[in-house]
């Protein structure tokens, strides 16, 4: 049994980039772990270990040495290693000095395909302590670390320049070079609080050695959790809570070695900003959490008023429970014996920054939004596709193509795309870009505008990430929908279509937008008339003519993609693919409803949940393979089928004509309601008939007219199928 012992690294360093400290933290783990994996070296647990001027890595328990091996080299054919006159041939002597060593130490190996000289050979494992300097400079080779500096005469390059490093395996140093470095067993505390160097005995007194003698917190993770709690104690002290997020949690975690909370306050005059603005002011700017009135409970789930929901929640309002209170919690470095003037400080730098925000308030509602339209000439959208206003000028006019289909508002969605870009001629939105679409929506009730449109101009960018939600008013998925839309048929137009991770233009994430508004929001738009819409009005004259309806007379098709119509088309479905995954369904159901090309993303998804479903059923595996063999005779055939079903002699045959007319029947007026449930359903009814068919009818008969009239009435059971999928397509 193999000896183990805990391994320690850590290289400190100036102050790592705090948005990219988690990332460079995981990545150096990672990097150690597939370094340890790939030479075979087993240990039983791994953390990593992240500070403002360190990272760290503890492997638990690592083997001390490979475990030994046993080579097998095969050399040549027995029939190649020897001569006429049975000495070793020049290929036998050739592969025993390869081997190190003697013809005669050579073995022999038979396999079933014949026989070989080999030679079998130990190979003792090398000692870890021999591997881990390489694995360790290889694995900060391969950190993603975007620019990479140099620091005095070193000729050595890092995110940082480095002070120090630690790497101990036991109880023992490893001494070697990392960054111009030797490590040792020295580390270093807190800046302020313990600047001498901590002498680091093992591996598994790393993290206490830290606490208890340099006044720092080496798990990040630890950090976070104590930075929270103190955060919300010190929120109730003043009678509020804190409004925290997880980005700038991390953030403030990465920044603080020893965080210690300081509650600061401001002007309650700058109440009367939008809480946006106030909230994005301190945590972009100050990295404060701010303060809110702490709601009343009891919460329902989704509550707007809850402590953890967002701001930013598109149903946020201000008002009862949702009232920021003029006090932030910010967290400083170091334990002052004087907190005070660590406050005031605070203060004094967030109190201009406010101040500022107040100006812009105020400047922008002196000019409306409308009159702002004018100006959006002056921003290019793309070289090639014009401006901020021409843009404007086509989503109109799709929120008006997307308004008549689903029976909505046109006043109130052309009144919404006409304004959706004019809060980027706002000097708030110049000075705080995340605030594009909130902004909007302030001042566009500020200029009583209908509400519908004020929360249009900021929903038009929602989802705004993967799982968050979709808009919530009609008006607003019409504006996201036409805003995406018109993008993705622009972007395609000029050709610059995303091509591996590269997609500057986020079209997967607008492509998926544009599902996800459809589908959730339950909303009956075919996506190929509207993207058919939007490419003409970029290129009214596209490489071949023909509206939606003629070149898309079942739905989606494009095989190979000719317009861009049809590219964008092709985009979409393939996200629709990733979207279906995601939920759950598998390839051949989603396989199984392309065939049939539906237009609509809600009727597709309703055909996939019928799909689904029925692929339960103890018919349905019979059946699929039933109808792929209908679907191979039909496609193999030289003879055309009947025009009408006449000729049927056998009794299967006959009772298979009647049960299919009379399921055609049942399933027209279920089509109708789209309830594909039960009509394929209905259809697994056929099971019983259709096998018997089988069974006792030959379908190819050498009578022509026979067979021709077998031919239509399985083209007449196959159509039933593919009214609702291609049921075929299902694997067993």
């Amino acid at each position: 049994m193999g000896t183990y012992k805990h391994l320690l690294f850590e290289l400190g360093s100036e102050e790592l980039p705090p948005k990219t400290l988690l990332k460079l933290s995981n990545a150096l783990l990672n990097n150690v772990i597939q370094g340890l994996n790939a030479a075979e070296l087993t240990f039983t647990g791994s953390k990593a270990y992240a500070t403002p001027r360190r990272l760290a890595v503890l492997i638990e328990n690592l083997a001390t040495a490979q475990p030994d091996t046993t080579v097998e080299k095969r050399g040549p054919a027995i029939q190649a290693a020897f001569a006429p006159d049975g000495s070793p041939s020049k290929a036998a002597l050739g592969f025993a000095a390869s081997c190190g060593t003697t013809f005669g130490q050579l073995e022999r190996l038979k396999t079933d395909k014949g026989e070989w000289l080999s030679f079998t050979q130990a190979v003792k494992g090398q000692a870890t302590e021999q591997l881990i300097p390489d694995i360790i400079r290889q694995s900060i080779a391969a950190l993603p670390i975007a620019k990479r500096m140099r620091w005095g005469s070193f000729a050595t390059e890092f995110v940082r320049p480095v002070h120090w490093a630690v790497l101990l395996f036991g109880e023992s140093m490893i001494s070697t070079e990392i960054l111009g470095l030797t490590t040792g067993n020295a580390t270093q505390g807190h800046r302020f609080h313990a600047p001498e160097q901590i002498v680091v005995n093992k591996p598994e007194d790393y993290e206490a050695a830290l606490y208890t003698h340099g006044k720092v917190i080496a798990d990040i993770e630890q950090r976070k959790t104590i930075i929270r709690e103190a955060a919300q104690k010190a929120a109730a002290a003043v009678n509020g809570i804190a409004h925290i997020e997880e980005d700038l949690l991390e953030e403030i975690a990465a920044l603080n070695e020893w965080p210690v909370p300081v509650t600061g306050n401001f002007d309650p005059r700058f109440l009367a900003l939008p809480a946006e603005v106030l909230i994005t002011t301190m945590q972009t700017n100050q990295k404060y959490f701010p303060v809110k009135n702490p709601p009343t409970p009891p919460f329902a789930k989704g509550d707007i008023n809850h402590p953890l929901e967002s701001f930013h929640s598109p149903l946020c309002k201000r008002g009862a429970g949702g009232d920021l209170l003029p006090h932030f919690i910010t967290f400083s470095n170091i334990e002052s014996t004087r907190p005070e003037s660590i406050q005031h400080g605070n203060e004094r730098v967030v109190t201009p920054r406010l101040a500022d925000a107040e100006f812009f308030w105020n400047q922008d509602r002196k000019k409306t939004l409308e009159a702002r339209v004018a100006s959006l000439d002056a921003i290019v959208f793309q070289e090639n596709l014009g401006t901020v206003l021409a843009k404007t000028k086509r989503v109109q006019n799709l929120a008006e193509f997307i308004a008549k289909h689903i029976n909505a508002s046109v006043e109130l969605a052309k009144r919404a795309a006409l304004l959706a870009k004019t809060d980027l001629m706002t000097e708030m939105v110049g000075e705080f870009g995340n605030l594009q679409g909130i902004m909007g929506r302030y001042y566009a009730l500020a200029e009583g505008e209908a509400p519908e449109v004020a929360w249009a101009l900021e929903e038009q960018y929602f989802p705004k990430q993967s799982g968050s939600p979709t808009a919530s008013s009609t008006t607003g998925q019409i504006l996201a929908i036409a805003e995406k839309i018109d993008t993705l048929a622009g972007i395609f137009e000029v050709g610059l279509i995303p091509t591996g991770d590269k997609d500057p233009y986020a079209l997967r994430r607008a492509a998926l937008g544009i599902l996800r508004t459809i589908i959730e929001n339950k909303l009956n738009i075919n996506i190929i008339e509207l993207t058919e819409f939007a490419s003409v009005q970029i290129n009214p004259e596209p490489s071949h003519v023909g509206s939606g309806d003629k070149m898309y007379a079942t739905g989606y098709v494009g095989n190979p993609p000719s317009t861009t119509s049809d590219r964008v088309i092709d985009f979409i479905f393939e996200r629709l693919k990733g979207y279906c995954l995601d939920h759950g369904y598998t390839s051949d159901e989603f396989e199984a409803v392309m065939t049939v090309k539906p237009a609509e993303p809600l009727d597709f998804m309703q055909r996939l949940q019928a799909v689904k479903t029925f692929r339960q059923l103890p018919e349905a595996q019979s059946l699929a393979a039933a109808n792929k063999r209908i679907r191979n005779i039909l496609k193999k055939s030289d003879t055309a089928p009947a025009e009408n079903i006449g000729l049927l002699v056998e009794p299967q045959e006959q009772q298979l004509l009647i049960a299919a007319q009379q399921s055609a029947n049942d399933i027209q007026p279920l089509l109708a309601q789209r309830d594909y449930q039960a009509a394929l359903n209905r259809l697994a009814g056929l099971r019983s008939d259709v096998d018997a068919f089988f069974d006792n009818v030959m379908v190819m008969s050498d009578d022509l007219e026979l067979r021709a009239n077998r031919l239509a009435l399985l083209q007449f059971l196959s159509r039933q199928f593919l009214t609702c999928a291609d049921i075929s397509r299902l694997q067993s």
